[in-house]
């Protein structure tokens, strides 16, 4: 142990989080082919927008689309270091799950996150309950995915607070 003590990345205990607090989740992430291709297969989603070039090709967009759930995904892991990571007892929902525009291979997803509510737990001593919205962007600012977030977070244990 070094003379100044351990310190250990976590997240962010319900007491630290302040309504209306916008995180601003970095470095952003830039979506490959290859993450299309294994998310789409992994999650045996065979949709040829994600996977059939040629196809996505006459399609509207005129290429393939990123998974929109690799994105959402990609959404909520950006946010876990700074949030959630060690102070999250359970995801109870998402919703208000959108898609406005389009994210394609080699775009760059950069996430932000505001909080929109807390209260502690009615019936989870130690617990309180966080309302965030995750909002997505690619990397000309153009918002690609927004979804609200409800956790389940731990107190700050005694020592801590």
């Amino acid at each position: 142990m070094s003379a100044v003590g351990e310190i250990i990345q976590r997240g962010l205990y319900y007491d630290e989080i302040e309504v209306g607090a916008h995180f601003l989740h970095r470095p952003g992430r830039t979506a490959t082919e290859a993450d299309n291709v294994l998310f789409s297969s992994l999650t045996m989603n065979t949709q040829a927008l994600h996977l059939d070039a040629a196809y996505a090709a006459g399609q509207p967009f005129g290429q393939r689309l990123m998974n929109s759930m690799w994105t959402l995904a990609t959404m909520v892991g950006a946010s876990v270091s700074q949030l959630t990571q060690g102070t999250l007892v359970a995801q109870l929902g998402l919703s208000d799950i959108t898609f406005p525009a389009p994210l394609f291979h080699g775009d760059t997803l950069y996430v932000d996150t505001e909080i929109l509510a807390k209260r502690p737990s009615a019936s989870r001593p130690g617990q309180g309950i966080v309302t965030m919205r995750h909002t997505g962007r690619n990397q000309d600012d153009v918002v690609v995915a927004t979804a609200t977030r409800i956790a389940l977070m731990w107190r700050a244990p005694e020592e801590d607070a």
